[in-house]
Formats: structure tokens, sequence, C-alpha cells
């Protein structure tokens, strides 16, 4: 099948495709005589897996490394598992991040308040120099 046909079977553009190719996540697909790349069932079976692993928010390069060990003959479950438990992480230190973000806003607004009762002028700029006070 042509790159268009495969991408539309697996659910992904013809770029994402291309690029997946070029970046080695795909072997290099066989040409017609006029050029035109041929994909196979398994190859779109390979996208298929790409653009699940890309729903998880794997990288590129995260994803190469998962083809090429089961590509080797390796079985990938266990990094894969080593991978999503680094996502998570990532994601239990930006929600945390955010958390303290958002006290620090709700103190600074609580400050920006605080000081127009009392009829003080320049309170955005209090908001902005208090940040690293709260």
């Amino acid at each position: 099948m042509t790159v268009g046909a495969a991408a539309e079977t697996a659910g992904v553009s013809p770029k994402a495709v291309r690029l997946w190719e070029a970046k080695g996540l795909l072997p290099p697909a066989e040409r017609t005589d006029a050029g035109y790349r041929v994909f196979t069932d398994e190859d779109v079976a390979v996208l298929r897996f790409i653009r699940q692993a890309k729903a998880l928010d794997l990288t590129l390069a995260e994803i190469k490394d998962i083809l090429d060990l089961q590509r080797d003959g390796a079985a990938p479950c266990g990094r894969v598992t080593a991978l999503l438990d680094s996502h998570i992480a990532d994601i239990d230190r930006t929600l945390a991040d955010l958390r303290q973000l958002r006290r620090t806003l709700v103190a600074a607004r609580r400050a920006a308040q605080e000081s127009r009762r009392r009829g003080q002028d320049a309170v955005v700029c209090r908001i902005i120099e208090q940040a690293d006070r709260s």
C-alpha cells in the first residue's frame, strides 16, 4: 500500500509516516519502479504502535528504543514499564510545582486585595514584587 493508504489505515498523517521512517522507527520502505514507497500490513501495525505510544507521551527516541529492542528479539516490556514510571514521576513533579504555583498566586491575589482595601496604590507591582516572599 502507498504511504497515504498506510497512513489512513493506521490513523496517522502521511507526513508522520515519512518522518518516522526517516528517524528509523520504520524500516526503509520498499519502493516501486516509479519510486513510490510500498508499505506492508506489518508496517501499518508498527505505525499503529507508534501512534499509541505517542498517545502515552513517549518520545520518538523512546519509541525507537522499544522497537529496536523488539526487533533484536528482546522483550521490551521492562523498558516500557520503566519509561512509564519515569513519565509518571515527571507528571507528579509537575503537579507538585503547579500546586505550589497556585498557592503562590492565591497568596499574591490575597495580598493585592488586602492592599486595595487599605487604599494602597501600585497593587500590581506589589503582587510581582512579593511573589518570591510567599
